[in-house]
Formats: structure tokens, C-alpha cells, sequence
């Protein structure tokens, strides 16, 4: 298949990155590429869908990423995948011979492995350029649920209509369910039995660099995990920290340890990050020099400084993102740079996820939250046009129409952006400029 031919398909049946940037995959096919890359990292603690989904339908992800790596040319595609995920290489290995230009490479169950930057050193040597994209080095990175939504629109004619999401913590029965777009949070959590604590947050995501959420809100295309947890755990009261607070304990408590700057993994493999010293300028409000400022553009904002390396606390990690989006939002921009060498320290200084898990104090919520991989049903959804980075798809429906599941809503529009499907089949109740809301 040509890469236009396949880029029209995975536009038209909505395909985006459905490990949470929600990147348009059409825009990762290159003839730059000669590597590409499948993510089977679980790069966050207590997710579970991307070796449940790989295991599950191994056949058909190989399939199409074998697709993939003809369609593209490339000399090696290679499955990066955690060794303590033992049944998902199981499965890999029965039917990878039929797929020679596949390869597995076991990686070492630590964080961030899922970060594409850490997982491209760690199965191809190379490094991504300080602020560069994957593609600068010849490789493309996709996801587990990406690539089986690749095979469903090629094989199957599916589009983008349904998310794999696990619900875990305060709740009655851990498991990680089908769902249409657009359902609610609240209805998600109601099919893992129920909340069982008073006062209930939705983190949305990781416990690492998942964000709270509503009850209210819908499921997009990037949602993998609904963490419930009560009000007063310590990871929400971290987490809901604020920046005037950050600033005030770190010009009081922070000593320079230079753990957060130690630990940090791109620090690691020589991007221009140092939090210890964006702590001890922001601290002393110190804009002496720029440098420690400028280069908040470089972290991945994987709060491990903030999470597990600082022994004071303190919070790296959110004053670092206050300050990047400050300077975003005045039109800043990462300056051009090339990676230092890689520290030897790098491998001795990464974090196990049996002991971020602990430090986090949600050991008592790991489970195996089996995949039900039947497609559950909603009365209603609420599916938002922009599920995606670029632009936003424009609604082709209006109020009253009716519809079939699988039905264009939201047309792709000019530039970066991909179709938006209707999630069930229904009456359109209302559009607006942001969303669709379909009645069954």
C-alpha cells in the first residue's frame, strides 16, 4: 500500500494516538522512517490495557504493523515490551514468525519506559534530539490501541468509535472495559461496579501525569485509565498543590540535593534539563540567568522529581510546567540544541515501578483489571470535536438528524486533523462548535 493511500484511511476512520497526545497517526507515515517502533510500555503505574489489548488480539496488531513497515520501507520494526509482561510475549511468539521484519526487544520494568524518547535509546541506541521530534532520527513511535485501530479501519472498514479504558482504584470490580466515545465518566465507573469511598476524584490518565477530572466529562480518544481515589490521599493533595505554595516551600526547604536533576530521565540521556537548578533560580526569584528557565521547555513533565526523587517534597515538576506555559504562551520557543552524551549513571539511577508505586501509596490498588473486551452500551454521549492535537473537525450534522453508529459527525478539517465518528446510533440533540451530543 502506498503511504498516501493509507494516510487517506486513517484520516477518513479518525486514527490518532491513543496513548494520550492524540497525535493524527497519518502524520507519523514518513519515508524518513527506517525504524518503527510498537509501545507495549504501560509507561504509567496501574495500567493495564496495552498488554491486555496486544494479547488479546495479537494476530491482527502484528498484521498491521507489519502493514505499517511495508508501507513505509522500513529495515526493522521492533515491539518494545516490559519482560514482566510474560502472557503478552507468549502470544507475540507464536505468531511473530510469521512476520519477519518484526522483532521483540524486552525492556526493564522501570519509569517512564513508555516515554517514546527513553524507548527509542532503549531498543535502537539512538537519541532524540533536545526538543526534535522521533522522525529526526528515523524512527516512528505507535501505540498498542493505535495500531489495532489501524487494523480495524483497513481490514474491518471501523472507524474510531470506541476506547479501551481501565477504572481502578475506589472501586468495586477493577477492570478495563470497551466503551463508545463519548460516554461518561461517572457511566465508566458504574461498569466497574461502583465507587467505594466517600468524596470520590477522577484522575484522569496515570497517577504520574494523569490530570482530575469530572464526573460529567466524556471519554475521548486518549482516555486510557479512570484512577478513583478519595479526596484525601496523598497523591491528590500533592497533586493539588498550589503554585504560590510550590514556590514558597521550595525557597524554604530546597537544599540543592540535586536528586530531581540525578533522577530525571532525559537529564539522563543528556537533554538540557536540570531541575535543581530551575529550583534554586525560581525559588530566589533569580533571573540572572535565563538558561535554567528556557530550558523548562526540554522536560517531559513525567514528575518523577516531584513524585519520587525530592526528599524535601518539594514540587519540581508543576513549577517547572507554571513556567513553561508562561513562556509558550509568550511565543518561546525551544532553542536548537544536540543532546550531550549519555551519562554512565543512567543505568544504575532508574526508578523500579514496584518501588514509585509504593512511594505513590497506591500498592493496595494494583489489580489485574481483566479487559472485557465487549463493546458496553450508552444511552447517551457527548463526543468533542477536538479529540486531537491540530485542528478541531467541523460538524456536517445539525440538531434532529439521526444516525448510525459509525457515521461521520465532524468532517476533517483543512491542515492536522481527522474525521469524528458518531459513537452510537441515535438522534443528534444538540451541536455546538465544540461537540455533539447523540440521544439512543
Amino acid at each position: 500500500m502506498e503511504i498516501a493511500a493509507l494516510s487517506k484511511i486513517l484520516r477518513e476512520n479518525g486514527i490518532v494516538g491513543a496513548g494520550g497526545a492524540g497525535f493524527p497517526t497519518y502524520g507519523k507515515l514518513s519515508d524518513k522512517a527506517d525504524t518503527i517502533l510498537l509501545n507495549c510500555a504501560e509507561c504509567e503505574p496501574l495500567l493495564k490495557l496495552h498488554r491486555q489489548l496486544l494479547k488479546a488480539h495479537v494476530k491482527e496488531i502484528l498484521k498491521a504493523f507489519s502493514l505499517i513497515a511495508e508501507t513505509l520501507g522500513v529495515k526493522e520494526a521492533i515491539i518494545g515490551i516490559k519482560e514482566e509482561y510474560k502472557e503478552t510475549i507468549e502470544a507475540l511468539e507464536e505468531y511473530i514468525g510469521e512476520f519477519p521484519i518484526v522483532r521483540i526487544h524486552r525492556l526493564p520494568g522501570v519509569y517512564p519506559m513508555g516515554d517514546e524518547v527513553i524507548m527509542i535509546y532503549e531498543t535502537t541506541g539512538r537519541v532524540v534530539r533536545p526538543g526534535g521530534l522521533p522522525i529526526e532520527c528515523g524512527v516512528a513511535v505507535f501505540n498498542v490501541e493505535t495500531v489495532y485501530n489501524v487494523y480495524r479501519a483497513v481490514w474491518e472498514q471501523h472507524p474510531v468509535i470506541d476506547k479501551c479504558v481501565t477504572i481502578v482504584g475506589e472501586v468495586e470490580n477493577p477492570i478495563t472495559v470497551r466503551v463508545p466515545i463519548g460516554t461518561r465518566i461517572r457511566d465508566v465507573v458504574e461498569m466497574a461496579g461502583g465507587v467505594t469511598c466517600d468524596q470520590p476524584v477522577y484522575l484522569l490518565g496515570g497517577p504520574m501525569m494523569g490530570s482530575f477530572g469530572k464526573e460529567y466529562q466524556p471519554v475521548t480518544k486518549t482516555t486510557n485509565a479512570i484512577i478513583v481515589l478519595p479526596q484525601n490521599h496523598s497523591l491528590v493533595l500533592r497533586k493539588q498543590n498550589k503554585f504560590s505554595t510550590a514556590v514558597a516551600r521550595a525557597a524554604s526547604s530546597c537544599c540543592q540535593c540535586q536528586c530531581c536533576t540525578d533522577l530525571c530521565p532525559r537529564h539522563a540521556l543528556g537533554h538540557p534539563i536540570q531541575p535543581h537548578l530551575f529550583m534554586r533560580a525560581a525559588a530566589n526569584r533569580d533571573f540572572t540567568n535565563l538558561e535554567a528557565y528556557i530550558d523548562t521547555l526540554f522536560c517531559s513533565s513525567c514528575g518523577l522529581c516531584e513524585m519520587f526523587s525530592c526528599p524535601q517534597g518539594l514540587s519540581p515538576r508543576s513549577m517547572m510546567a507554571e513556567y513553561k506555559a508562561g513562556l509558550r504562551k509568550a511565543g518561546v520557543k525551544p532553542p536548537v540544541v544536540e543532546a550531550k552524551p549519555v551519562k554512565a549513571s543512567r543505568e544504575y539511577r532508574k526508578v523500579p515501578e514496584g518501588r514509585l508505586l509504593a512511594r505513590l501509596g497506591l500498592g493496595s490498588y494494583e489489580s489485574e483489571a481483566l479487559l472485557d473486551d465487549s463493546i458496553r452500551m450508552a444511552s447517551e454521549v457527548k463526543v468533542l470535536l477536538s479529540q486531537h492535537i491540530g485542528a478541531p473537525a467541523k460538524a456536517v450534522v445539525q440538531a434532529g438528524d439521526v444516525v448510525a453508529k459509525g457515521d461521520v459527525v465532524g468532517a476533517a478539517a483543512e491542515g492536522l486533523s481527522v474525521a469524528i465518528h458518531a459513537s452510537i446510533s441515535g438522534t443528534v440533540k444538540e451541536v455546538t462548535k465544540d461537540y455533539i451530543i447523540i440521544v439512543s
